[in-house]
């Protein structure tokens, strides 16, 4: 009764969101997102001065050439939020605002990953199953459901094998084509050992879409709809299928040339979920709250799994991880596909969210990862970004004193990466 009636409440306050054209938020929240009927208060002086730094970090990094969405909130209350340029970003028409839905390219994952323990959850299905429980013919018994949300199925990625392996790029890929063909030709596929290493794979989401509908007798985008989209007001959020050609958002280039749709383009849990800001806000929080998964679900979720190398970064259960050394952790996905990139970082300590969407390939999306470190000491110690989840190097002294933010209190550093 107790999480119907928060659901309830979620829906309601989510029905109240208010949409910004190509401009900042001035002061105070555009969304309620309170679990209560309590009015979100005006920023505080500190969250006003943040405001102002987030503004100038983004006029500075951009200089005008954001095409696409930022978003930054903390605790669901936004601080700032920009819309600029083009859905058809070539013909400049069709101008970016925040119902504009954006291709989230690996940040699916995510909520696949989320689909996937609601069902477990909801005793649908074991993390712990292995995969041949759904499909008996499949080559390598040892891979379970969880080996494949956390990487370590050993699985090579789809995109490569098939394309090495002469399927005929005029025929587009489907989800039970990558399973048929894992089966098919698994001898010309190099398998590695399940549960050896992490390697990131898309293979693993492709086959988690289809267990996702083995497990609840539904289509993957109408279990997402039905229980994720429609239940949170995710109104602008929806699986990209052939029906969807007409509305979804083109990408494209850097330089202005229009990605072509290709063999690989249908396949969907690794990728082809679009969605919105507010509408990833909305996800997470509902995921803070703890009205999609329990507690426990979630920490595990977000808990690193692989260990075979020394370092701050790891995978969980759909999420990347930065565990820091000071203690900190980044919970947070990139993604990239055709001319796609997106960013979708939680800061669970300061709960801090910040979100960067884009079509036009412009690899200074990932850019927003430095605002961690106007809220706390993060991202210290990681390497340069190459786009497909790595952290580029940054100090939380000089962005805090660049941008004149006084601290508000100490910092934990107590908290302890899980081993």
């Amino acid at each position: 009764m107790k999480t119907t009636i928060l659901l309830l409440q979620l829906v309601l306050l989510f029905s109240n969101c208010r949409s910004t054209d190509n401009e900042d938020i001035k002061d105070g929240p555009s969304v309620a997102t309170h679990l209560d009927s309590v009015p979100v208060p005006g920023l505080t002086p500190q969250l006003k001065k943040m405001q102002a730094a987030i503004r100038a970090f983004a006029d500075s990094t951009f200089k005008g050439r954001l095409n696409g969405a930022i978003l930054v909130a903390k605790d669901g209350q936004i601080l700032y939020e920009k819309y600029d340029g083009f859905s058809m970003y070539r013909s400049k028409k069709d101008s970016i605002t925040a119902n504009s839905s954006f291709h989230l390219a690996s940040v699916s994952k995510t909520i696949t990953g989320i689909a996937v323990l609601k069902l477990s959850q909801d005793g649908k299905l074991n993390v712990n199953d292995s995969i041949t429980k759904y499909f008996p013919a499949f080559p390598s018994p040892g891979v379970t459901i969880k080996s494949l949300l956390n990487h370590r199925s050993g699985l090579p990625n789809y995109a490569h094998f098939m394309d090495r392996l002469g399927w005929d790029k005029k025929t587009k890929v489907t989800n039970h084509d990558v399973l048929d063909f894992l089966i098919a030709r698994h001898e010309d596929i190099d398998i590695g050992a399940a549960d050896r290493r992490f390697s990131y794979s898309n293979t693993n989401y492709a086959l988690l879409a289809l267990i996702i509908e083995k497990a609840s007798g539904m289509s993957y985008k109408e279990y997402l709809k039905q229980t994720i989209f429609q239940p949170f007001g995710m109104k602008d959020s929806y699986v990209f299928t052939l029906e969807d050609s007409a509305r979804s958002m083109p990408s494209y280039f850097n330089n202005g040339r229009q990605y072509a749709f290709d063999f690989l383009d249908l396949v969907y849990g690794d990728k082809n979920i679009y969605s919105t800001p507010h509408d990833l806000l909305k996800l997470d929080i509902a995921l803070s709250s703890g009205v999609i998964l329990r507690q426990d679900i979630l920490d595990a979720a977000c808990t690193p799994y692989s260990f075979e190398k020394p370092g701050t970064h790891n995978y969980g259960l759909g999420w990347r991880l930065l565990m820091l050394k000071n203690g900190k952790k980044v919970i947070y996905h990139n993604g990239w596909w055709h001319g796609n990139r997106t960013a979708f970082y939680r800061l669970p300590e300061e709960k801090v969210t910040i979100i960067a969407l884009c079509n036009n390939d412009s690899k200074m999306i990932y850019s927003v990862r430095k605002l961690a470190d106007l809220f706390g000491d993060y991202l210290q110690t990681g390497p340069k970004s190459d786009g497909s989840g790595s952290i580029v190097r940054t100090n939380y002294r000089n962005i805090k004193s660049r941008y004149a933010i006084a601290p508000s209190g100490r910092h934990s550093r107590s908290i302890a990466s899980k081993k």
